[in-house]
């Protein structure tokens, strides 16, 4: 059977101080009231019903998904005891379900992208279920049509068309995050898409390049599918690797014993990993800034204002440009936009200087 599950384990720190240690991004309600975790969710029963979606998430956070998604089984939320990166977010689910049924077809999605539309979305993933399905021989990732030179995705380079699937082909390799130039050469050769970090797989054939590529992190996880009661002493000794590195690009360069292969994702497609993303999908004026907040400007432009502090706030802004401003009930954050992407680093120093307000 098909089964989706989705990644909702990070805490968000670039959209500091919206996403906390206690209240991570995909939980927010920043998307018309609805939160990132909500959205994925309603997306993934365009292609399954509610029983066969699961949730990987921190344990932290296992309640407050439950409140968010009463919808789903008790047993379909997996809290790890702490992150250790995709790749395990991904083998534990694929072993968990593999174990239910031999047969599982699993759709790896992410809780912080925004996608439209939802129609065009769930007819890519049902035809990369259907890839799946055909051989026991393929992993399938998605790539998104690119519309611009984005440095801050990564790339795959498309191969050999994909017989019989007219939007699909073999991947021929993975670019990580590019250069400017190198993104635009990208763009302009029309031979990539931007990597959507989205898979699709048979639960057997992928931990077969599992145990074949990463036998320590397959011979954990076969025992904790095996004995759950195990995972506060198993999980957090799993090797850290994204599955990217780990299995990906490793098989679409003729390592295991698979193939990887690519299906077009015709969609509007935003990662939002932090504030310049999020911007794409916020209300504004007619002089670019964008934000929720009550706002007052006078030669202000392209300014990013995000009011969560209660209401009755007004935020002004005179002859600023270019500004992320974000205010909570607790701690503000002024930024310039060029400079938001260092804010894991601003957090990390906050963490230790300031822990409470990390």
């Amino acid at each position: 059977m098909r089964y989706v599950v989705i990644m909702a384990g990070g805490s968000g720190t670039r959209l500091w101080p919206l996403s906390r240690r206690e209240s991570p991004k995909q939980l927010l309600k920043i998307v018309d009231g609805r939160s990132l975790l909500r959205l994925a969710f309603e997306r993934a029963l365009a292609v399954v019903p509610p029983e066969r979606i699961v949730v990987v998430t921190s344990a932290a956070y296992v309640d407050a998904v439950r409140a968010e998604l009463p919808e789903m089984a008790y047993d379909s939320i997996l809290g790890e005891p702490e992150g250790r990166d995709s790749l395990n977010a991904c083998a534990w689910p694929a072993a968990v379900l593999a174990a239910r049924d031999p047969d599982a077809v699993i759709a790896q999605v992410t809780a912080d992208q925004v996608i439209e539309p939802v129609e065009a979305w769930a007819d890519a993933l049902s035809e990369a279920f259907a890839i799946a399905e055909e051989g026991p021989d393929v992993l399938v990732t998605l790539g998104v049509v690119p519309t611009s030179a984005h440095t801050g995705y990564g790339y795959l380079q498309r191969g050999e068309p994909l017989p019989g699937h007219p939007s699909a082909c073999l991947v021929a390799n993975f670019k990580e995050k590019p250069s400017l130039a190198t993104a635009a050469m990208y763009v302009t050769s029309g031979d990539y898409w931007w990597n959507a970090g989205m898979f699709v797989w048979r639960a057997a054939t992928f931990l077969r390049q599992l145990e074949a590529l990463e036998p320590e992190t397959y011979a954990a996880i076969t025992t904790l599918a095996a004995h759950p009661e195990r995972l506060a002493e198993i999980f957090p000794t799993l090797p850290k690797n994204s599955v990217d590195y780990a299995i990906m690009e490793p098989v679409a360069h003729g390592e295991g014993s698979a193939r990887v292969a690519a299906v077009e994702l015709p969609v509007q497609w935003r990662d939002v990993g932090g504030f310049a993303s999020l911007a794409d999908v916020l209300p504004g004026d007619d002089h670019g800034n964008v934000g929720n907040a009550r706002l007052a400007t006078l030669d202000a432009t392209n300014n990013i204002v995000l009011d969560h502090s209660g209401p009755g706030r007004l935020v002004a802004l005179l002859g600023v440009s270019d500004l992320v401003v974000v205010q909570t009930p607790d701690a503000t954050l002024v930024a310039h936009r060029d400079q938001a992407e260092k804010l894991k680093a601003l957090v990390a120093e906050i963490a230790r200087t300031s822990p409470e307000f990390a």
